[in-house]
């Protein structure tokens, strides 16, 4: 059975939500379970709609690739190492920041995606969401 229920997945939407208000941006905030599955989307009032499934292919890379998004950006660039991984998995690689990855007991049991502001933004609501999972 996984770690990740509907119950969770509030709670840390929850989190987030909170975050993004207290920085007056509208985002998508998307939960998946330790197999890239989605348990829960929500978008916020006014939040772009391109940001569902951005939101959704960030905790999906997070979940495959057992790391942070943002761990993405440097190694995708032009002439690195990684580049062109984003054309990967019919696109769904997302290589800037945004997708936590909600690990326990050193194990991922699912991850968070966010989409709605900058990258930076992004990254913050989505660490909101980390800390009510550590919490």
């Amino acid at each position: 059975m996984s770690e990740m229920t509907l119950d969770l997945a509030k709670k840390l939407i929850d989190g987030a939500e909170k975050e993004a208000k207290k920085i007056d941006v509208p985002m998508v905030v998307s939960i998946m379970d330790e197999g890239g599955n989605l348990i829960a989307v929500h978008r916020m009032d006014d939040a772009w709609l391109a940001s569902i499934d951005i939101a959704q292919n960030k905790a999906w890379t997070s979940v495959a690739l057992k790391m942070p998004t943002s761990d993405l950006a440097e190694a995708t660039v032009p002439n690195a190492e990684l580049y062109g991984l984003n054309t990967t998995n019919q696109g769904k690689i997302v290589v800037f920041g945004g997708g936590i990855p909600l690990v326990k007991d050193g194990k991922v049991v699912g991850a968070v995606g966010v989409s709605g502001g900058a990258v930076a933004q992004d990254t913050q609501v989505a660490e909101a969401a980390v800390h009510v999972f550590e919490g």
